[in-house]
């Protein structure tokens, strides 16, 4: 940052994604979810730093040169459903010719009139309707642009899929066919899916585990269907994002996100929590999956 300013944006994020399965990564906008997928595919500025591991089978994408990521990685390893379709999108060609040229790279189509029919396959599988096949990036809609990137990225079936909001500009026949494609991408047994959304009912479609993000940290990781149903979420802040929806208390969390710069000391959410005690001022540690003092426990157990 400038004066030689340093945040993390993302700090101690500890978790795998199994073949076969969906890991949904949930949180408010600026917690570090977007940053996390691109650490892993090198896409980051030329000014951040990462450190750890994040393997791929025996790659370690962190540590892996932009060769290998352009190479081997970006598209045949890991697909990518980027947060802003359009933007990633060449300006001067259009759906078709994204399409074709990436079928032909990632696969062993060849011939005018192969590729021609697994580009059209390709879009087919996003809901990209055919008659916008040969219109340009700036002729379409939001909810196109996302098909497209979507159609994009599922054409390599690469082992590990990563989609940020994919189902952004989206109706709800459309996000509902969208998830379910992504579902069926992992239901094969062979690819994984880490899916990041603001849409908690999409997450409750698709998803196995539930990874809550605040602050730049993971504050909880616990199973889906306990998540969305019964016990529910342990900690407080995964808990206000369930009673924020509309089908539930459509109650909002009090008070803001805190700067990633000028985080508080000990707990981040503590200035918003009801729960938070003296303990809050020391950063709590991960114990069964969440990281809080006070975590909620399901009936019948006790502290």
């Amino acid at each position: 940052m400038p004066g030689g300013r340093r945040i993390a944006a993302v700090t101690d994020a500890h978790f795998d994604v199994a073949a076969g399965e969906c890991l949904a990564l949930i949180g408010e906008s600026g917690c570090g979810k977007s940053v996390l997928a691109s650490a892993l595919l090198g896409l980051l500025p030329a000014n951040a730093r990462t450190a750890g591991e994040a393997r791929l089978g025996g790659l370690d994408l962190l540590a892996a040169d932009e060769r290998t990521l352009a190479r081997t990685v970006r598209g045949r390893l890991v697909g990518l459903i980027p947060q802003s379709p359009a933007a990633h999108l060449t300006p001067v060609r259009t759906v078709r010719s994204h399409l074709q040229e990436t079928v032909a790279a990632l696969t062993d189509t060849r011939g005018r009139a192969a590729l021609r029919a697994a580009a059209e396959a390709a879009a087919e599988r996003a809901a990209f309707p055919a008659g916008h096949l040969d219109r340009h990036p700036h002729e379409l809609s939001g909810g196109l642009a996302q098909r497209a990137a979507t159609a994009l990225a599922l054409v390599g079936d690469a082992p590990l899929l990563l989609a940020d909001e994919p189902t952004t500009g989206l109706d709800r026949d459309l996000v509902d066919h969208t998830v379910d494609e992504l579902r069926r991408h992992v239901d094969t047994g062979r690819r994984s899916l880490l899916v990041i959304t603001h849409d908690l009912a999409a997450a409750r479609r698709i998803a196995d585990r539930v990874a809550v993000m605040y602050a730049g940290r993971i504050v909880e990781l616990t199973d889906a269907q306990a998540f969305f149903g019964t016990p529910g979420p342990r900690h407080p802040y995964s808990q206000g994002l369930l009673r924020a929806l509309p089908d539930r208390a459509f109650t909002a969390i009090p008070g803001m996100p805190p700067e990633l710069g000028n985080l508080p000391r000990g707990c981040a959410f503590a200035p918003r929590c009801d729960r938070a005690t003296d303990a809050c001022t020391a950063l709590p540690q991960p114990v069964d999956g969440t990281a809080c003092h006070h975590p909620h426990l399901p009936e019948g157990h006790r502290a």
